[in-house]
């Protein structure tokens, strides 16, 4: 039994997650266990981060089993991961009629409960919901916070819950929603913020219009006079704000940026002190203590989203801008953006910065990048890059390789292959961009295997430094492959 949605009241209702450790997850389950619920789940065996987390809340992930789906398991969530025909908890709950909810649809339902906000884009979505949710934690209103990653500020959690949220009549639900194979769909906004479209996700989306149409369908979900807080810098995100609002004249089209006038017009200040200074105008004046100009246009997405709900909610959002500016200072980012794994010192005393970062796309890398070479001032920027998935890097080859100019030294490896493709389906591999690159790139090298580069890694930040770099180095793992290892290794 597939597509019941989840009860309005979850006190005491048995819900068993299959795929319990994947991030989304994980934070659904801490929401839904929020609200009462009752939770079990399954997976494999490996400890990933997510363990922590349902450690926390006194879950234990169990074998995948048939014994599993007791007779007081009333739901099935389950990771598209998983199939309905083969994995053997599915099978069971089939057989006794209890309803199954893929992942999506459980959001999608649980966000028709509360006033919904979905957060979307190709880049940005994790950093401006943990950003929205940051400055949420800092003003008097019933909210539940969902991001795809863990947030610092959350707890070292993927979600945050507002005192009294769960005794509130009606809550506040902001959440991460994500384009791949459409999976927002199934959400239930009342707003929506859009931080970014361009071609990504090329094995369901082939071309750039096939991905833009999505988002359009997907803010035409939006209730009659429902809210559109668009990206006016970027290019496909107008697009498809302009696109949506011919179909829909009735939605509000809310710009915010450097090109948006009205309330939202950013304007960047100064870099000083690991600290980037900006303002909007209506709010005023922030800081951020995060690196890039893609940051600063993510707070300024989750400033702007902050105002319009304290509006929804009657209040006037100027009497807040104390906290919002809170809220802006004690972000520190989440795990995989920008995250700052450790520092150390190289035997011939060069300082060095461990950072990891979840840039897959070449428009990430580049404006990752500037960040750093922005805010790093004083380092020499080291980056260790592993391409993810072999359509993407095929489709945009030269993008990639063209990507890296503001690192001093790059890294390259194999391609960290999707379990939905094959690559023997495709003409190119890791040195094939590596190839591409060295066009673009002097300081170039290529180790098919990650920890091959340890050696090389451990003498190129013990070089030493010219008179450019008088703050030491920056080691940066970036991309949505597992070469996060490299900087753990070095560290220990």
């Amino acid at each position: 039994m597939e597509n019941a949605g989840l009860p309005e009241n979850l006190q005491g209702v048995h819900i068993h997650f299959v795929g319990i450790k994947g991030t989304g997850m994980a934070a659904l389950v801490e929401i839904l266990f929020s609200r009462g619920a009752v939770i079990t789940g399954s997976d494999v065996s490996e400890r990933f981060y997510t363990d922590e987390i349902l450690e926390k809340l006194g879950i234990q992930a169990l074998p995948f089993s048939e014994k599993n789906i007791t007779d007081s398991v009333q739901y099935v969530v389950y990771s598209s991961a998983y199939s309905m025909q083969k994995n053997p908890d599915l099978i069971a709950a089939a057989g006794k009629n209890i309803p199954c909810l893929l992942y999506t649809q459980a959001l999608g339902s649980y966000s028709s409960l509360a006033y919904s906000c979905g957060i979307c884009g190709v880049h940005g979505k994790t950093s401006t919901t943990g950003l929205a949710g940051t400055i949420l934690k800092h003003l008097d209103l019933p909210v539940q916070i969902l991001a795809g990653s863990v947030i610092n500020s959350f707890g070292n959690s993927c979600t945050y819950t507002s005192p009294g949220c769960c005794s509130a009549e009606r809550h506040f639900f902001v959440a991460e929603t994500c384009e791949y194979q459409r999976h927002f769909m199934s959400f239930c906004p009342q707003k929506i913020v859009l931080t970014s479209v361009e071609s990504d996700h090329q094995d369901y989306y082939p071309t750039y219009e096939d991905i833009r149409n999505a988002f359009v369908d997907y803010i035409c979900k939006l209730p009659q006079n429902g809210e559109l807080i668009y990206c006016a810098d970027d290019a496909g995100a107008v697009e498809t704000a302009e696109i949506a609002g011919q179909k829909r004249p009735d939605i509000k089209l809310i710009p915010y940026g450097e090109n948006a006038s009205g309330d939202y017009h950013l304007e960047f200040g100064d870099v000083k002190d690991e600290k980037n200074y900006f303002s909007l105008r209506l709010p005023g004046d922030f800081y951020l203590t995060v690196p890039g100009k893609h940051e600063v246009r993510d707070a300024a997405a989750a400033v702007s989203l902050a105002y319009q709900l304290l509006r929804t909610a009657g209040k006037n959002p100027s009497d807040y801008n104390e906290q919002i500016r809170l809220g802006l200072a004690e972000f520190s980012g989440g795990k995989r953006r920008s995250e700052i794994v450790g520092k150390y010192t190289s035997p011939s005393g060069n300082s060095v910065v461990i950072i990891d970062d979840y840039g897959h796309h070449p428009t990430a890398i580049r404006t990752t990048l500037a960040g750093y070479r922005e805010f790093y001032k004083g380092r020499k920027i080291i980056v260790d890059f592993m391409s993810h998935t072999y359509s993407r890097t095929q489709a945009l080859l030269k993008k990639f390789a063209s990507s890296f100019g503001d690192a001093d030294v790059v890294i390259l490896h194999k391609i960290y292959a999707s379990a939905r493709e094959n690559s023997a389906d495709f003409t190119i591999n890791g040195r094939t961009l590596f190839e591409e690159a060295q066009k673009y790139n002097s300081d170039i090298h290529y180790f098919e295997e990650i920890l091959d580069a340890k050696d090389f890694l451990l003498e190129e930040l013990d070089k030493p430094l010219s008179e450019k770099y008088p703050d030491g180095c920056l080691f940066v793992t970036m991309g949505a492959g597992d070469n996060w290892k490299l900087g753990k290794a070095l560290l220990n």
